[in-house]
């Protein structure tokens, strides 16, 4: 699995193959363990070991601990970057616009209604895709004019899910 990882505003690019770890076209070896009912994790990496506090501030996105110094880290895999990619980088937008979908995928849940005020990064449709469920998000504020998606039915990639207005 391919993953970004990103500490300090640099990325680096985290393959893991098994017990196989590439950390930027390197190869290392690194193993985590937790440490059982703490939020600490034992890290060892090519013979060094460290121990550091884990704490997950949001999706992807941990704040590690060590020695009196963090960092906050994102973490992202090859998948999500893709969809973002895809959907945008996530600015605030003014005026609604038009939410599609970034894949193939089954309608699980529509959370909003006609007329229903939204704002920035609040859910809006509920997409399954590959078994995974994607919360589908307002890249601006607006009003919910129109909800094209319908619990249940498939939808290809692009298409109009729910037109949001100012």
């Amino acid at each position: 699995m391919k993953y970004f990882v990103t500490v300090a505003g640099r990325e680096h690019v985290v393959l893991v193959d098994g017990d196989r770890v590439t950390l930027d076209g390197q190869p290392v070896e690194a193993t985590a363990a937790p440490v059982a009912g703490t939020p600490v994790r034992q890290v060892l990496v090519d013979g060094a070991s460290w121990m550091l506090t884990t704490e997950a501030v949001g999706r992807g996105r941990w704040e590690l601990g060590w020695r009196g110094d963090r960092w906050e880290v994102e973490v992202v895999d090859e998948r999500t970057r893709h969809i973002r990619t895809l959907t945008g980088p996530g600015q605030a937008r003014t005026g609604g616009g038009l939410l599609r979908a970034p894949m193939p995928g089954l309608v699980v849940r529509v959370l909003v209604e006609p007329g229903q005020q939204v704002e920035a990064g609040q859910g809006v449709v509920v997409l399954e895709a590959m078994k995974m469920e994607n919360e589908l998000k307002a890249v601006g504020p607006g009003v919910v004019r129109a909800i094209r998606a319908e619990v249940g039915r498939p939808v290809e990639k692009g298409e109009v899910l729910v037109e949001l207005g100012s």
